[in-house]
């Protein structure tokens, strides 16, 4: 299939930045008064500036898409390939001293921990409890998953990285942003970087997104899966059954979109599909 074309890019960090009501908008516990001067910080020349930058800039909890989301969003994907994310990285790693992942790979697991949490399948669980509603009640979701292409545009550069972290990161990011009905015609690209990931990467999130997104586009994984897949892949199933009967009757107290949701987004050993599959 031939890819649509993209759209055009974002505007410029500064512009996003300044024409943002920052302190209008629901973050984590507070207001997003905070955020500007924080994201600001992602393009330090220091490194551990940028990395404490990041505790505070990359929102998120719970599984939870915020108001200022998506903002934060817009801004991450516009400096992206800004110099400055990147900056004194090459000294640290020269000097023997790189204790932490470069910037630009923290920005893009963010971006992939966030499409996680908007993709079809939090969709699909969500419209089971609400009735098909979940989109109508979730507009920051929504609008979230209505930014996928533009995020796919600034990611997509960085899946030909130099830098194996970053390469990773970029492709792990660009599976769920391709869900977009926009981006299906790139899947055959991401399924070869995502086999490319199976023969060198060990790590089970790594495993089960690149495992996962090749079933979900029809390819047959059964030759790709080691022994270990395997087993996780059974050992969660397992032990999914087991939640279901549990939480059966913690259901049916709660709203039914809030649970659903918190089961989808909590597994048996942390967040589902990331541990087990």
């Amino acid at each position: 299939m031939t890819p649509s074309p993209l759209p055009e890019a974002l505007p410029e960090h500064r512009v996003i930045l300044e024409n943002t009501d920052w302190a209008s908008l629901m973050a984590p516990q507070e207001s997003g008064g905070f955020l500007p001067e924080a994201l600001m910080r992602l393009l330090d020349a220091d490194p551990a500036v940028r990395a404490a930058a990041a505790e505070e800039a990359l929102i998120g909890h719970q599984n939870t898409i915020y108001e200022a989301t998506v903002p934060v969003a817009r801004f991450v994907a516009a400096i992206l390939d800004h110099p400055a994310v990147a900056a004194g990285e090459d000294e640290t790693a020269a000097h023997g001293s790189a204790s932490r992942p470069p910037t630009r790979a923290v920005l893009l697991k963010w971006l992939d921990d966030t499409a996680f949490d908007a993709d079809d399948e939090t969709v699909t669980c969500g419209n089971r409890a609400c009735q098909g509603r979940y989109l109508d009640m979730h507009v920051d979701l929504k609008a979230f998953r209505d930014l996928r292409p533009w995020l796919f545009r600034a990611v997509r550069p960085f899946l030909d990285a130099d830098d194996p972290a970053v390469r990773d990161a970029a492709v792990l990011a660009a599976i769920p942003l391709a869900e977009h009905p926009d981006l299906t015609g790139h899947h055959d690209e991401l399924a070869a970087r995502a086999r490319h990931l199976l023969a060198t990467r060990t790590d089970r999130y790594t495993r089960d997104r690149a495992l996962d997104a090749l079933e979900s586009w029809g390819h047959d994984i059964s030759a790709l899966e080691s022994p270990d897949d395997i087993e996780a892949r059974e050992t969660w199933r397992r032990r999914m059954s087991i939640r279901l009967f549990l939480v059966r009757g913690w259901l049916g107290r709660m709203p039914g979109c809030l649970s659903t949701r918190n089961l989808r987004g909590v597994g048996p050993v942390g967040p589902v599909g990331r541990g087990f599959r």
